[in-house]
């Protein structure tokens, strides 16, 4: 056999020294720049995944203050959106009015968990929940007590956005603010 046409990086196994793959050396750097890479990005990720807890709870309210005033119209029935703190933590579910004053959970809604990291203010006339009669009005309403904020004390330390409030009108609409506390 000639060893005209060999590469002199051949080694006794004929196999050039393109063909062996990475070192040992240059995976450990590689995995090591990476590793270097995702420590930076870390709080990042964290906040942004704060954020979206924060804004994905937010809406969840809103969507059912939204569904229970479609219902309460729909049905011709009183709906309401009701909050609870129990077990240590705060929940809310959709009710309707069976009977004067007697309530029951809307069927399909289960009780919802609002996350133990964020802190809840209600500001609310009655029982803690906003009822929408046939009308899509909200009743029993007060233009002092009309709202729900919820905070992230992590966004509040990273001087980011940390509330978003929940404003009710007497039509039964709902206003959406992002804001920040500092």
């Amino acid at each position: 056999m000639s060893s005209k046409g060999r590469n002199s990086d051949e080694g006794i196994s004929g196999m050039s020294r393109r063909n062996q793959g990475f070192t040992l050396i240059e995976t450990l750097i590689v995995i090591g720049i990476m590793g270097i890479l995702m420590f930076g990005s870390y709080p990042e990720i964290m906040n942004s995944l704060e954020t979206r807890r924060l804004e994905g709870t937010t809406r969840d309210i809103q969507s059912s203050l939204q569904v229970a005033r479609f219902q309460a119209v729909n049905t011709k029935l009183n709906h309401r959106v009701r909050f609870t703190n129990e077990f240590g933590g705060w929940f809310f579910v959709i009710e309707r009015e069976v009977s004067s004053g007697s309530w029951e959970a809307m069927r399909r809604s289960v009780p919802k968990g609002i996350p133990s990291r964020l802190a809840l203010t209600i500001n609310l006339p009655a029982a803690q929940s906003v009822t929408f009669d046939s009308f899509g009005v909200i009743r029993d309403f007060d233009q002092t007590k009309n709202s729900i904020i919820l905070q992230s004390p992590k966004l509040q330390g990273k001087r980011q956005p940390d509330l978003r409030t929940l404003v009710f009108y007497y039509g039964g609409s709902v206003r959406y603010i992002k804001s920040s506390s500092g």
